[in-house]
């Protein structure tokens, strides 16, 4: 049985539950340490992922495990009709609304709480979904990514931004260093929740990467898979597209 990597070991809440709670905990510092703690690169991967998408010129995009509500932000380079991002932690979403309330971005983007392997939405209703840095936190990955392909249209499209580990040396034994005993301490100091920063880099080793994630998306329905990593392979993109 695969194992499920938790934020906090020693609860007994569910995987899903434990997110919320984490991401609850960190939502008021969670802007800055991501970009802090990926020294501004994070905001290129979001570019990137979103520049992918503009031969599909999609008009109705759902924001999965939106947080904050960057890659919504950034989607509306597409110039869609309408984006609509949700997220497990409430509080997330809180912080979401106040950013966009401050940059006059409520009457194009919609955040609202929800769960992301349960999507409120109806069948065939979105255009694209994207995810960033979300995806590894599924508690059931195959359910999630079924039901983000049950709400996008016939031909709708997925982006999916992820860390992943890279392989090459000596980017692989860096990177390894800086994820396991770096950022840990700093993401303490900052937002005083420890588990968060040491969650991040377990669940990015036990996340399906590369071949194996595309494999994962074609099981769950999805075509035209395509596997892009960016930045040595300290993340990856992936974008599918529904028949």
């Amino acid at each position: 049985m695969k194992e499920i990597i938790t934020p906090y070991a020693d609860s007994s809440a569910s995987k899903k539950e434990q997110v919320a709670t984490m991401f609850d905990n960190i939502a008021t510092n969670y802007d800055f340490l991501n970009h802090f703690l990926s020294f501004g690169i994070d905001i290129v991967w979001r570019k990137k992922t979103i520049r992918l998408l503009k031969p599909f010129s999609p008009k109705y995009i759902l924001d999965v495990a939106t947080g904050t509500g960057d890659l919504a932000i950034t989607a509306l380079s597409l110039k869609p009709d309408k984006v609509i991002g949700v997220d497990i932690s409430e509080k997330m979403i809180a912080v979401g609304q106040a950013k966009l309330k401050k940059m006059k971005l409520t009457d194009k983007i919609q955040l609202l709480p929800g769960d992301s392997e349960k999507l409120i939405f109806n069948d065939n209703t979105f255009d694209a979904v994207t995810v960033a840095f979300g995806i590894r936190n599924f508690e059931n990955l195959e359910k999630g990514l079924q039901d983000i392909h049950r709400v996008l249209k016939p031909n709708g499209v997925v982006a999916i931004l992820e860390f992943s580990m890279p392989t090459t040396f000596p980017v692989k034994q860096l990177y390894a260093f800086y994820f396991k005993n770096i950022l840990p301490v700093i993401g303490k100091l900052i937002s005083k929740d420890y588990a968060a920063y040491t969650y991040l880099p377990s669940s990015v080793i036990a996340f399906p990467q590369g071949a194996a994630m595309a494999k994962i998306l074609t099981a769950v329905g999805f075509d035209t898979t395509k596997v892009i990593p960016v930045t040595f392979g300290i993340a990856t993109i992936y974008i599918a597209q529904k028949a």
